[in-house]
């Protein structure tokens, strides 16, 4: 089985600088110091969000701040969906129970509009 090793967050913040530098390429970064690049391109992530103790880059906090509110809005997309529907069958329900909406139009209820 192999050991699990751990790398402190100066190591990483060294290795991540020297790749955005420009000095090495990935290929010899990750040959160097026997990492996988898929390792260095997490780091790097992490890096650009500020996890080693840096200023995290503008660019990356931007885009790591879109991709939550993109996640939240598709997340109320489908709660949002799933009321509709769930107030369309109820609405359904209870015209073939025989009782009427009390607004009477279940296209503007399930719509959100006025009912005119």
């Amino acid at each position: 089985m192999r050991n699990l090793r751990t790398f402190s967050q100066e190591f990483k913040r060294q290795v991540v600088e020297e790749l955005m530098s420009g000095e090495s390429h990935p290929a010899q970064l990750c040959r160097r110091h026997n990492i996988s690049p898929s390792l260095l391109y997490h780091w790097k992530k992490q890096y650009s969000l500020g996890k080693f103790n840096n200023e995290p880059i503008e660019e990356a906090a931007l885009k790591d701040s879109i991709e939550k509110l993109e996640r939240l809005v598709g997340r109320l997309t489908l709660e949002n969906e799933f009321l509709k529907k769930g107030l369309q069958h109820n609405l359904n329900q209870s015209r073939r129970n025989g009782n009427s909406s009390a607004n009477g139009d279940v296209s503007s209820a399930v719509s959100g509009k006025d009912a005119k």
